[in-house]
């Protein structure tokens, strides 16, 4: 929890409020950074219905703007709820908890989000509401009970042995049907990506999986092949012998790619974004689901910088006519 209240209070574009029914004795060392803090039923009560309205208030808002989601500013931040011990508000206010299912149903559009956390995740505080099935997002630690593990995290999980996770290839190797691959850091100053946003954790094509099994069999073979000049960086894409590759020789060694390809040599890697955009969106995929898989904020970003490459939505209707009634003219 410490960790998650440090990274939002330190965002410009977020209003915190928070819930702490044990008088604020587990969120008062943050009450300098949160905006608003209940420790009480009944303002645990208010504020969550306070957040309600604030809700409808955006939602009406994007109605009349004719837009989808709200992005984050900081003149018009996300609204972040903080519930610390849920369990607790379910048992001590019960009216809040329909506030609660409203923001978890409702929420994600407007940016009014709930984080919810608890040491007693029982059917009765977790189980029946719509918080907990409208949680993308889940954490687990250690519990009592396996039972406690599969409320939380979902029926079956934790009868696998916690095996329904990602583990890196250098410690689980190839032998699996899915890979992903994890945007957590970059190549910049601090190593940290461009937004918050940027960070995702994307699962592979099997085109892609079976290209990168293949280039690490290569790779094994050429450390073998160089022996004691091998340097070791732990890189998937390196030299043959194992150091960084320089950004020049990238470039060119695309342009020969793209050569071969008959497409010419007046390309770049960064183009590739562009193109994998322009698919996506001409197999019809929304554009709130391409702008999650290319790290951007929001959908205005994807439609400014990548235009060219999105196939325009005006056509859906027709195409779809079309579909239903054929594309004969009429007699």
């Amino acid at each position: 929890m410490n960790v998650l209240l440090g990274e939002l209070t330190a965002c410009q574009d977020v209003i915190l409020w928070a819930i702490d029914l044990k008088r604020g004795m587990e969120l008062q060392p943050w009450a300098s950074c949160i905006d608003r803090l209940a420790t009480t039923p009944q303002e645990a009560e208010a504020l969550l219905g306070d957040a309600v309205v604030i809700l409808d208030g955006r939602a009406d808002d994007l109605t009349r703007r004719s837009a989808r989601v709200w992005e984050p500013s900081p003149e018009r931040p996300a609204l972040i709820i903080v519930v610390d011990e849920y369990a607790e508000l379910a048992s001590e206010a019960p009216r809040a908890i329909d506030y609660a299912d409203s923001i978890a149903s409702r929420g994600r559009a407007p940016a009014v989000n709930l984080i919810a956390a608890t040491q007693r995740p029982s059917k009765d505080a977790m189980g029946k509401s719509a918080v907990r099935s409208q949680m993308d997002v889940r954490l687990c630690f250690r519990v009592r009970e396996p039972r406690d593990g599969d409320l939380v995290l979902g029926q079956g999980m934790v009868k696998t042995g916690g095996l329904k996770v990602w583990h890196p290839v250098t410690e689980a190797g190839f032998k699996h049907k899915r890979f992903a691959i994890y945007v957590w850091r970059a190549d910049r100053v601090g190593g940290d990506t461009k937004t918050r946003k940027s960070r995702r954790t994307l699962e592979l094509p099997k085109l892609a999986a079976e290209a990168l099994r293949q280039h690490h069999t290569r790779q094994a073979a050429h450390k073998l092949k160089a022996g004691e000049a091998w340097q070791d960086h732990n890189l998937v894409f390196c030299t043959n012998v194992g150091t960084p590759l320089d950004a020049a020789n990238v470039r060119r060694a695309f342009r020969n790619i793209t050569k071969n390809a008959g497409i010419g040599t007046d390309w770049t890697p960064r183009e590739l974004r562009h193109s994998f955009v322009s698919i996506m969106s001409d197999q019809g995929v929304p554009i709130e689901t391409i702008a999650d898989l290319v790290g951007h904020a929001g959908t205005s970003v994807t439609e400014a910088v990548y235009r060219h490459q999105l196939k325009p939505v005006i056509t859906k209707g027709a195409h779809t006519m079309n579909t239903i009634f054929g594309d004969k003219p009429t007699g």
